[in-house]
């Protein structure tokens, strides 16, 4: 089974341009979040009642993504990811009661199946950064995004208490503050990182 890197962090940090600064670097399969392709995104950035329906098509899109680039044959990078989606996400909408307590249970009881059958990345990678440069990036961007940068705080609370419970070697911590746009230093550091551990992703 091929390898699994999933990028985590908040909305607005960057996870998909540093993905595709790692993905432009080397022979990696790369599965990004899909704003505007999802059919209950815009519907549910309009109507809460449409919560539950986009978290479980969020769930299960991410799942058959993992499988995708678990059957490849280069390194896959999963950008946010079914892990991401449910302890971040799913979590931060329950705390806004913009998911019951029986929809999150829902939500929980099919993220815990798909965890079963489908194994955690070998690898993620976590990246932070300061909340203005959260807000600043949120407020240019064209696509839809629920969260906002006033859930950041909490959305890294529930994060922070998901990694607490992953091996330590397996999860590595990236300070994006001061980064350039092309993300040139800190993907430098992740492809070291990656080739001592996995070897070459070609």
């Amino acid at each position: 089974m091929n390898i699994l890197i999933a990028i985590v962090g908040a909305s607005g940090v960057g996870k998909t341009t540093f993905q595709q600064a790692l993905a432009k670097s080397k022979g990696f399969l790369a599965a990004y979040e899909q704003h505007t392709e999802r059919p209950f995104q815009a519907l549910f950035k309009r109507n809460k009642r449409f919560a539950l329906a986009n978290q479980i098509d969020y769930l299960l899109m991410r799942a058959e993504q993992e499988k995708e680039l678990r059957a490849a044959s280069q390194i896959g990078l999963i950008d946010g990811g079914l892990d991401l989606d449910f302890h971040g996400f799913t979590r931060l909408f329950h705390s806004r009661n913009l998911l019951s307590d029986p929809e999150f249970e829902l939500c929980g009881r099919l993220y815990t199946f798909i965890r079963e059958t489908l194994p955690p990345p070998e690898l993620i990678i976590r990246l932070y950064t300061d909340v203005e440069t959260v807000e600043n990036r949120l407020s240019a961007r064209d696509r839809i995004n629920i969260a906002s940068a006033e859930d950041t705080a909490l959305f890294n609370s529930h994060l922070d208490e998901w990694l607490a419970s992953i091996p330590t070697n397996k999860v590595l911590t990236l300070d994006v503050s001061k980064e350039t746009p092309d993300y040139g230093g800190s993907a430098s550091l992740v492809l070291e990182h990656i080739e001592k551990a996995f070897g070459s992703a070609n």
